[in-house]
């Protein structure tokens, strides 16, 4: 099957299950997304059970697809962009040095943590992985995904202040983990030099080079925007600073998701205040909006489906759900060890940790990483667990976080 009717099919079930959610369902797009996916993929396995080249036939269609090239390289770029585009630099401001700690310091203290914890725990139970493969699982669970949580935030009526933590926090974890992910990954070949200096260098040119790029395209994009009045064009700038960018970092060994973080933080307040006519910022944020409803929409729908494709046992899954429980015991650990330092400038907390804690959802990119594990890394055991614990942050903590908002108010 060629690529067009894959992503045709891919779209259809989008909308189809889209609809569902809307019209009966009636629960957020992506808690709704995710649940009606799992619901048909558990159908797929009940059809597969008496017609067993029926679900043979779709998990090869779904092994085809190369989800982290389709994610890390492609989808991901548009999304933290349309995330970015909509946060104002005022905001950021007023909660920088809590986003700048949750998204840093907080995705390193959690990678350590759940790493040396799944590396024991499995091998106590009789599962053989290696440290430095356990690492990469801790690098690629501790990012968060706001796209669920927000629209479920603020129907409860929280803060501007915890809204913008939330937002920015997981805009910039997500680049974070993926430089992380990234250096162990190569950390993770035979023969790596695993010296600090080479480990730093290794970091420091993913995530400096990443935000220097995104600043510098961001700029030319808004110099571009602000010297024309004419919407169609202006869009089309938008969307060739993504592709062009995101293409440029890849080829010049850069944090493509930092970039794009940069990059649409400029051209969502440069671009917007200096740069665009009224009309054009209008029809640019519905743009981006639509274009970000329909990748999270297509990224569910794909997430629900890998259920088809995994390859587990029993030891695994119980291993999962213990694994679970950790990394929601290390999130709060993670938030409340830099929101120390977060007190001492800004206002945070007891009741804000929590909603943090709770409200820290895993999603697509986590599903992303897992994927892009070399076979040779245990990556059934590591894709395994990580859907686990992304099928309970989306449908468990993603349908309570309001109603948990609103107690701790």
């Amino acid at each position: 099957m060629d690529l067009f009717h894959l992503f045709s099919i891919l779209i259809v079930l989008s909308a189809g299950f889209a609809y569902i959610n809307f019209r009966i369902l009636k629960l957020p797009n992506a808690i709704g997304l995710m649940l009606v996916s799992l619901i048909f993929s558990f159908f797929i396995l009940i059809m597969g059970y008496y017609f067993p080249s029926f679900k043979e036939d779709i998990a090869i269609k779904m092994d085809s697809i190369n989800f982290s090239e389709l994610l890390l390289e492609s989808m991901l770029s548009f999304m933290l962009f349309a995330g970015a585009i909509h946060i104002k630099f005022k905001d950021l401001n007023n909660e920088k040095l809590s986003i700048l700690l949750f998204s840093t310091i907080s995705v390193l203290i959690s990678t350590f943590i759940i790493g040396f914890a799944s590396y024991y725990l499995l091998n106590f139970m009789g599962v053989q992985v290696e440290l430095i493969h356990a690492m990469l699982f801790g690098a690629l669970i501790s990012p968060t995904d706001p796209i669920a949580v927000l629209s479920i935030l603020k129907s409860a009526g929280v803060s501007k202040s915890l809204e913008t933590k939330i937002a920015g926090e997981s805009l910039f974890n997500d680049g974070v983990a993926v430089v992380v992910f990234i250096t162990i990954l190569q950390l993770a070949k035979p023969g790596a030099d695993l010296n600090v200096s080479s480990i730093l260098l290794l970091f420091g040119q993913e995530a400096i080079g990443g935000l220097v790029l995104g600043i510098v395209i961001g700029y030319i994009g808004y110099k571009l925007i602000a010297s024309i009045d004419n919407y169609q064009v202006e869009v089309l700038i938008t969307l060739a600073v993504v592709m062009g960018g995101y293409t440029l970092a890849h080829y010049t060994h850069v944090s493509g998701p930092l970039a794009m973080v940069a990059a649409g933080l400029i051209t969502g307040n440069h671009g917007k205040i200096h740069g665009m006519s009224d009309i054009t910022a209008e029809y640019v944020d519905k743009f981006w909006e639509l274009i970000d409803e329909i990748l999270n929409a297509l990224l569910f729908v794909l997430i629900g489906l890998e259920l088809l494709v995994i390859q587990t046992n029993q030891k695994i899954l119980f291993a999962a759900i213990i694994i679970l429980f950790i990394t929601l015991a290390t999130r709060y650990i993670s938030v409340y060890i830099p929101s120390i330092a977060v007190r001492l400038k800004e206002k945070i907390t007891q009741k804000t940790i929590l909603i943090l804690t709770w409200g820290g959802l895993r999603g697509g990119i986590s599903i992303a990483l897992a994927l892009s594990i070399n076979p040779e890394y245990n990556k059934d055991i590591w894709v395994t667990i990580t859907y686990v614990i992304v099928c309970f942050s989306i449908l468990v903590q993603g349908m309570t976080i309001g109603k948990f908002a609103q107690k701790m108010k």
